[in-house]
């Protein structure tokens, strides 16, 4: 048996209608011009405090605290989606597995969303960033879920869809998946271990990296 990271935003969710969405009424609120939710898919991914100082606002911090009162309070965080296929994925690999998340969404909300859509109980622990920024770097993150399960990088397997995941993978000596359905279409994963177009085939090239 091994350990498998997922990552949660853009891999087991689409989080697009709730993320873009906030991202654009907090642009609003600060009196700028706005990109529509399509020219925004990048944001999806990467720490939200990188993302708002990308889009050149004057204070990202100022930013990320409206961009909160309209993803926590206001419900956006639930404007998401399940990929089809994943559940039954996450029980096929969960019984031969552990498995953890590992996602650069706080882990205050990330917690909130699994549990919302029942992805929590297949989870043995869940790993975010706080709210101050602390671990915002993926590769931090990985890190640190590995001192606090005591896990072998070797017998890990970490899948996402961006190249955050595959770098974080990189840096602390896990193999990477890269699934096909999520927002990485303009990332560099041609260093993945493997490529997966849909979550039916992840069980098998698990059980290939973990066996």
């Amino acid at each position: 048996m091994g350990t498998v990271f997922w990552d949660l935003d853009g891999t087991l969710t689409d989080p697009k209608p709730g993320i873009t969405g906030s991202v654009v009424k907090a642009l609003q609120e600060l009196g700028l011009n706005a990109p529509s939710p399509d020219d925004l898919e990048w944001v999806i991914g990467p720490a939200l405090l990188w993302s708002f100082e990308k889009l050149g606002t004057p204070d990202p911090q100022i930013a990320l605290e409206h961009y909160r009162v309209f993803y926590e309070d206001k419900g956006g965080m639930f404007d998401c989606t399940v990929f089809d296929g994943i559940p039954e994925a996450l029980t096929t690999i969960g019984a031969r597995h552990a498995m953890h998340i590992a996602t650069a969404k706080p882990h205050v909300y990330a917690q909130k969303i699994t549990a919302h859509f029942g992805l929590s109980k297949f989870m043995t622990q869940e790993f975010g960033p706080e709210l101050d920024g602390t671990r915002n770097d993926k590769a931090e993150l990985l890190a640190y879920a590995l001192t606090m399960t005591g896990d072998d990088p070797a017998r890990c397997v970490m899948i996402g869809d961006r190249h955050y995941d595959l770098n974080a993978a990189r840096a602390v000596g896990m193999k990477f998946i890269a699934v096909g359905w999520g927002y990485g279409s303009g990332d560099d994963l041609s260093k993945a271990d493997a490529h997966v177009k849909t979550p039916d085939a992840l069980p098998g090239v698990v059980d290939r990296f973990l066996s």
